[in-house]
Parts: C-alpha cells; sequence; structure tokens
C-alpha cells in the first residue's frame, strides 16, 4: 500500500509499504478515506515536535472497517468509523485514576509520532481506538472529531463558565473550534489572527475578531476591546504564551494548546503569584471524552443547526488533495517553513526564516500566508458520494 513516511526534519517521501493485516484477535484493519492535516504534522516535519524517523505520519483519520478479529465486537467490516489515534494500555496509574492521555506507555503508540500512522491507504488499530461515526454525519465533519476532542478537554480544563471573557489566540481549526465550544458558555469570545484568509473566515462566524497583523497581539487585542483584559486566554498557536501572560487579567487563567517545541519564553514566577495567574497545559484528551466530540459533532452538524445550509464544522474543510499530492496540502497551509529562534510560528507579529531547500540558511522574510484552513489528505482514490465518504460504504 501506499503510505507518506517521515525521514527526517524537512523530508518525506510516498512510499510503498506493507500492507496491513490483522495481528491480535481485537485488531481491525479500517481502509483509510482521509485524514486532516495538523498543525504537529507540520511541525514534525519542521522538526520542532519530535517523531520517529520512518514512520508513516498523520492521526486525524476517518475510514471503512474492512477486516476484524475474531474478538471484534464494537463494530463490524462496512462501518464508517473515526479513529483515535491516542492510544493508551489501560493499567498504568494515569490510566486507571481516567488520565489516559498522560498513560506511562507511549512509547511506540502515538500514532503518526512512533507508531505508524494514517497519511496511507489502510491501518491496522485495536477495536477500542476505532469509533462509529453516527449515521448521517458527512466525511468533512466527522474528519473534525479528533481535534473536536482535544477541544473540549482544553476548554473543560479551563471551567469556563457564564461571566468569562474569553480571547482564543490564532483562528486556524483548532483556534475556531476552541472559539466555538468556549462561545456556548462565555459571556463574549474574542478571536485575534494575523492572517487574511483566516480573518476572514473567522469573521463569517465569530462577532468579535481581531487582526494583528504587524501588531503586538496583546497591545492590539486591548485596543480592541477597550483595555478590558480577559479572564481566559486560547493558545492555539503553540508560540503565544509571551502574549497571553501580557493580555490576561489579573486572576485570569492561561490555557497552552498549540505544541512547538521550539518556542521558549522567560517565566518569572512571581508574576503568577502576585497577579493570580492560572497556567493550564491539559494535553490532548481522555478515552473518555472522545465518544463525547462524536456526539457533539453528530449535534452541531444535525438539520437546522447550520447557517446557510452548511454546517460549522463542514465548512472548516476548505482544501482536500489526493495522498499523491501531499506536497500541496501542505503548500496550502504556508508551505514548510522555518523560524529563527525565538520567533515563534504562526503567532501574531512573529517573523518568519524560509529554509533553503537542504534545510540549510534560513532567508528571512515575511509570514507565510495561509490559502487554506482545515486541509484533508485523502487516501481513498475512488468516487464519493456527496456527503464525501465512499460510494457504496
Amino acid at each position: 500500500m501506499r503510505a507518506l513516511v517521515y525521514l527526517g526534519p524537512g523530508s518525506a517521501a510516498l512510499q510503498d509499504r506493507p500492507d496491513a493485516q490483522l495481528l491480535n484477535g481485537d485488531d481491525v484493519v479500517v481502509e483509510v478515506v482521509g485524514t486532516g492535516v495538523c498543525g504537529t504534522d507540520r511541525k514534525i516535519l519542521l522538526g520542532r515536535f519530535p517523531a520517529r524517523p520512518g514512520v508513516v505520519l498523520g492521526h486525524e483519520s476517518v475510514g471503512v472497517v474492512r477486516a476484524a478479529g475474531p474478538q471484534v465486537r464494537a463494530v463490524a467490516v462496512g462501518d464508517r468509523v473515526v479513529v483515535n489515534p491516542t492510544l493508551y494500555c489501560g493499567w498504568c496509574v494515569p490510566c486507571r485514576r481516567g488520565a489516559t492521555n498522560f498513560c506511562r506507555h507511549k512509547t511506540g503508540t502515538e500514532v503518526g509520532v512512533d507508531r505508524d500512522g494514517t497519511y496511507a491507504e489502510r491501518v491496522t488499530l485495536p477495536e477500542r481506538f476505532v469509533v462509529p461515526v453516527p449515521a448521517g454525519l458527512s466525511f468533512r465533519a466527522a474528519v473534525l472529531i479528533e481535534p473536536l476532542a482535544c477541544v473540549l478537554n482544553n476548554v473543560g480544563a479551563a471551567a469556563v463558565s457564564f461571566d468569562d471573557t474569553v480571547v482564543v489566540l490564532g483562528a486556524g481549526p483548532i483556534g475556531m473550534l476552541t472559539a466555538l465550544v468556549a462561545a456556548r458558555q462565555a459571556r463574549r469570545v474574542v478571536v485575534a489572527e494575523q492572517d487574511g484568509y483566516r480573518l476572514g473566515l473567522a469573521r463569517e462566524q465569530f462577532a468579535h475578531v481581531v487582526d494583528v497583523a504587524g501588531a503586538d497581539a496583546a497591545e492590539a487585542v486591548l485596543k480592541a476591546s477597550d483595555g478590558e483584559r480577559p479572564s481566559l486566554v486560547f493558545d492555539t498557536t503553540g508560540v503565544g504564551l509571551d502574549a497571553a501572560l501580557r493580555l490576561v487579567d489579573d486572576g485570569g487563567r492561561i490555557v497552552v494548546m498549540g505544541f512547538d517545541d521550539a518556542y521558549a519564553v522567560p517565566l518569572h514566577p512571581l508574576k503568577l503569584t502576585n497577579r493570580g495567574i492560572s497556567l493550564i497545559g491539559a494535553g490532548d484528551y481522555r478515552a473518555d471524552i472522545f465518544p463525547v466530540a462524536v456526539d457533539l459533532a453528530a449535534e452541531l452538524c444535525r438539520p437546522g443547526s447550520a447557517d446557510g445550509g452548511v454546517p460549522f464544522l463542514e465548512r472548516l474543510v476548505t482544501h482536500e488533495f489526493p495522498l499523491e499530492r501531499y506536497e500541496d496540502a501542505f503548500a496550502a497551509l504556508g508551505g514548510l517553513v522555518r523560524r529563527a529562534p525565538g520567533t515563534g510560528g504562526g503567532d501574531p507579529g512573529g517573523r518568519t526564516d524560509a529554509a533553503g531547500p537542504d534545510g540549510g540558511e534560513r532567508v528571512p522574510g515575511p509570514p507565510p500566508g495561509y490559502g487554506a484552513l482545515k486541509v484533508v489528505i485523502r487516501s481513498h482514490a475512488g468516487p464519493v458520494g456527496a456527503d464525501g465518504w465512499p460510494v457504496g460504504a
């Protein structure tokens, strides 16, 4: 089968790999229909998030069950499913207390990081890590279930309440989903973004959107809010903690969501103490949150819940590419660029340095523009119906 394999920072290639097959009695083989491009995938290729060279990338996946082991009970051949890529052992101390996202036996189990992922035609997974997709849920909505689970975990960790004023830094797919979920509970949600394309999409959905291009994000948001500081800031960029610390109100909370191993910021604990600021890192999601995300996706897409006839989740998927055009998929998200140390990645006001073809000398330039929101790489090459699923699935 064809699979997109990570070769090292800045390098990936389509390769022929042995076809997926049942290895254990509780295994299922999923024919991958498509996989959303996650910011983590880009950062792996940029060398800003660790992954094992030789691994098949991809984890935000939906597909159809094509084979099932004799012990499988929850799904059957032909079922549409969404992949839960956050594997866990179930018996270590964190798992036993419900914190499956902090399983102590993660080595070799992170789908698309150090275990083969879903930018491939098929994938093998234990039964408990594939969940049936509700009837009537389109392919484009279903592919957002996994990032929606991440958002639910982080918004839940923040304990959003009706009297919160929330700022979301970044209007990528995670930022848009965070704003959507937070807005169901908070008094007001403000979205801050520097990219013109994503600003336009955010303004179609949210009443309070701030353009921070060429400006200090904290100052721009405060100016737009007449100096009122938010009680809660979500940094979905992975590089906005400095801005969040300068922006949040005394006694407020900051949730750090984005992943960027190259980003660091000086932190003075006394400022947290004196101002009563809480820093929250919630990780991805526990096992019990994933089915909640499945149900919420179905609720958000039920008839009558969409503006203009297209549900919000479906509108987030703006581009789809076949597996062999993976380079075009990444190009739609600003391409694969490197940033100079300390400049951030996708953060408001950050400076971008484009890497040479060999990943060597960096040439200063403006931030890359996005031409897409959620990009999907389709592994299934056959005909699809109006709902995006393969004909007959």
